[in-house]
């Protein structure tokens, strides 16, 4: 993307947030550029000078925003993985941040919609999970070295695991409006860490 003047990001952040708040509320189908427009008192010409592909490459930097929402939303828990606390705290902010967000999840409605025809949206989401695992593994290594944790313990085993566990239950819980699913995959994941489960021997 282009260098943009401090005010240039501005305005278009502000569309991309109006898109991405749009969208939350009334989903991704039912989300016009007209109402992006609207809500964000845009111009045409300005959205399209910001985002020349139109609505598709609109989505799609709502779809990495929404992505880096993500991690953001378990800030700073994620980042301090340093004791068993540490691990529920960061747990219950998980459960937290997708109890709030409900049924619908705004991430998977856009990369949905754009489907395979538009490679960058898969991208976003494998580009996700990868930074989602690196970080939950360093976790892991942290506790290793601590001596809290299996050291024979494979961390991006772990991590693919618990992250596995989790979005099992994100999905369960967008078709039943629960996190009893999701809770249960964080709870038995953390529990399978200090029994030292997931080891290189597991393979």
């Amino acid at each position: 993307m282009r260098t943009l003047t401090r005010k240039g990001a501005a305005t278009r952040q502000r569309i991309l947030e109006g898109a991405a708040a749009h969208i939350r509320e009334f989903g991704v189908a039912a989300t016009t550029l007209d109402d992006v427009l609207a809500r964000t008192t845009t111009s045409k010409s300005q959205l399209f000078h910001y985002f020349p592909g139109g609505r598709e490459e609109l989505l799609l930097a709502v779809a990495r925003l929404e992505a880096d929402r993500v991690l953001e939303d378990q800030r700073p828990q994620l980042d301090s993985l340093t004791s068993w606390p540490a691990w529920q705290a960061w747990r219950d902010k998980v459960v937290d941040r997708y109890r709030r967000q409900g049924r619908l999840c705004p991430l998977n409605s856009v990369t949905s919609h754009l489907g395979s025809r538009t490679p960058g949206a898969q991208a976003v989401v494998t580009e996700l999970m990868h930074r989602w695992q690196t970080e939950i593994a360093a976790g892991v290594r942290h506790m290793q070295d601590a001596g809290e944790i299996d050291p024979g313990l494979d961390p991006d085993r772990a991590a693919a695991a618990l992250l596995a566990g989790i979005q099992g239950g994100v999905l369960i819980q967008m078709s039943t409006g629960q996190t009893v699913h999701l809770e249960a995959a964080l709870d038995m994941g953390i529990a399978h860490l200090r029994a030292g489960r997931w080891s290189s021997s597991d393979k």
